[in-house]
């Protein structure tokens, strides 16, 4: 279905058109009970305007690569990061140096931006960890537990074991779905270090968490050398990569969405990867479960001295 409706969508500042509103951007499933809604560009953009007070925190100030499927889920897509010129004034662009010139990321500010992304068939945003401002220089550190097979409990202690290594850095850390497979566990920082000392922290942290249980965790980056492992991913914390931004819906049957969650939600049997999606991840939202995580972010030169002796005391062990 193409669509014709064109649909008007007020925001704060500013009234957004959305073209070809009613096209289906996520095909259902028949209508059989338990089966994935369908859903349309219509009701992509109403989400995005209903969540952005929510998202936005994460978003504003940072260069996007948003993932765009012209055609909904099943045809052509395309990974953007230049912003395209027929795209309004009015949107924020980011200026990112490349070897031969400049790129010109679109940078989310405001729910107008949002709800155009929308128009646009950009479905999922993924964000850097780094601002316009000191591209160098992030302000997150995210760690992505990568499971082998659709196991979550392996990724729920995964998760805890992270937590709990964190919390002995005394290191704030926000819990989130990444709305496919596993959870993305988010540090925030002050941006006093560069992406090199930031990357070399979680890989460090991860290597430390993998030889403590080797039989479960693994940081080998090449699938074959994994086997059954879960994943410790920090390869997120490199120069201009991305990671999914929270209450971003994810290009997946059914339209799920990469929420943030209460570390109390890991035991809740229900949550899950894919537990929300468009029809109720504003109400996860409205939860603020990550409320004043901001404001706790740290340095890492206190915490890079607490990891240092953790590891001194595990090779020692180790040797025994």
């Amino acid at each position: 279905m193409s669509g014709t409706q064109t649909l008007r969508v007020r925001t704060a500042r500013r009234t957004v058109e959305v073209r070809r509103a009613d096209k289906v951007m996520f095909p259902g499933d028949g209508g059989a009970q338990g089966a994935a809604k369908e859903y349309t560009k219509g009701d992509l953009a109403e989400y995005y305007r209903s969540v952005a007070p929510f998202m936005l925190p994460h978003l504003r100030g940072r260069p996007l690569m948003l993932e765009c499927h012209p055609d909904g889920l099943g045809g052509p897509r395309f990974m953007q990061k230049n912003t395209p010129e027929h795209y309004p004034d009015w949107i924020t662009r980011g200026e990112v140096p490349k070897e031969d010139g400049t790129v010109r990321h679109t940078v989310c500010d405001d729910a107008a931006t949002l709800v155009h992304l929308a128009g646009q068939a950009c479905l999922t945003l993924h964000r850097w960890l780094t601002r316009a401002a000191h591209l160098e220089r992030p302000d997150l550190m995210v760690f992505d537990l990568d499971p082998p097979d659709d196991d979550f409990r392996a990724v729920r202690r995964a998760a805890r074991r992270l937590g709990d290594l964190l919390d002995q850095l005394r290191l704030p850390s926000g819990l989130m779905t990444s709305g496919s497979r596993g959870l993305h566990v988010v540090v925030p920082l002050h941006a006093r270090h560069g992406v090199d000392e930031v990357r070399a922290f979680a890989r460090d942290a991860a290597a430390l968490l993998a030889a403590e249980h080797p039989d479960e965790l693994t940081t080998a980056a090449r699938k074959k050398d994994r086997g059954d492992r879960l994943y410790l991913d920090v390869q997120r914390n490199g120069y201009a990569q991305t990671a999914v931004v929270p209450f971003s819906v994810r290009a997946l049957p059914g339209a799920p969405v990469a929420v943030a969650l209460a570390w109390e939600q890991l035991d809740d049997p229900d949550t899950g990867p894919r537990r929300w999606t468009v029809a109720d991840a504003v109400d996860q939202a409205r939860t603020r479960p990550w409320s004043g995580l901001a404001r706790r972010r740290r340095a890492l030169a206190p915490a890079r001295r607490r990891l240092d002796a953790l590891r001194g005391a595990e090779r020692k062990e180790a040797e025994r």
